[in-house]
């Protein structure tokens, strides 16, 4: 199958920024970064800005711009519904967290609680976004039972790596072991996906705008 472009600038840049963000929350709560303030600029202005364009581009494949609103309005019954709400409130405890970081210069204790909180917003924001596609029954490639997995472990490995390039630019103690981190999401990422494609291998679907969005006509 061949997605449109913007599906896959979607899905590529808003799941690295996730990914980053959760990363952030996580190694700041387990005390395994300073509260750098240009670290905390680098790495949530990278991560933010990655989400905002993934967000930008996932209206262009809605069929009609104002089509957009309705992300919001469908929450009971559509995932992209679900997903534009749960991409809206990750922005609180990110923010929160990111100007905690940057302007007091601490990221330990309550903020660090604020960063974990943080952490799981991005990963519900990522399980909606798959399941936007994991949910389509008629497209084969999309409603397996892997698509779920493969892109909560492909955002973790993206944002690994961008947080892995922050590591090595501040030259911090953790960027030695965290590096077999991103192997080891490496290895599985690369296991997800073989375990995918052998899954899609055997058959392929149908669907229409409607039905991808879970917007109706």
């Amino acid at each position: 199958m061949h997605p449109a472009k913007s599906v896959i600038l979607f899905t590529t840049a808003s799941g690295a920024g996730y990914g980053l963000l959760a990363w952030l929350g996580v190694l700041a709560a387990l005390g395994g970064l300073p509260a750098d303030r240009w670290l905390g600029l680098t790495g949530f202005g990278l991560g933010l800005g990655l989400v905002v364009l993934g967000l930008l581009a996932s209206t262009l494949h809605l069929g009609r711009p104002e089509r957009a609103w309705r992300a919001f309005s469908q929450w009971r019954s559509s995932w992209l519904s679900r997903e534009g709400v749960a991409a809206v409130l990750t922005f609180l405890p990110v923010g929160l967290f990111g100007l905690i970081w940057i302007v007091a210069q601490t990221n330990s204790g309550l903020v660090g609680a604020l960063g974990l909180l943080a952490s799981l917003s991005c990963a519900v924001t990522v399980v909606c976004t798959a399941m936007i596609y994991a949910s389509l029954k008629t497209i084969r490639a999309w409603s397996s039972a892997w698509t779920l997995p493969a892109y909560l472990i492909l955002s973790a490995l993206s944002g690994a790596v961008l947080m892995n390039l922050l590591l090595q630019l501040w030259a911090l103690p953790l960027a030695a072991p965290y590096a077999w981190v991103v192997l080891l999401l490496f290895v599985a990422a690369v296991a997800v996906k073989l375990l995918y494609w052998r899954e899609i291998d055997r058959g392929t679907g149908i669907s229409s705008a409607e039905s991808a969005t879970g917007l109706g006509g």
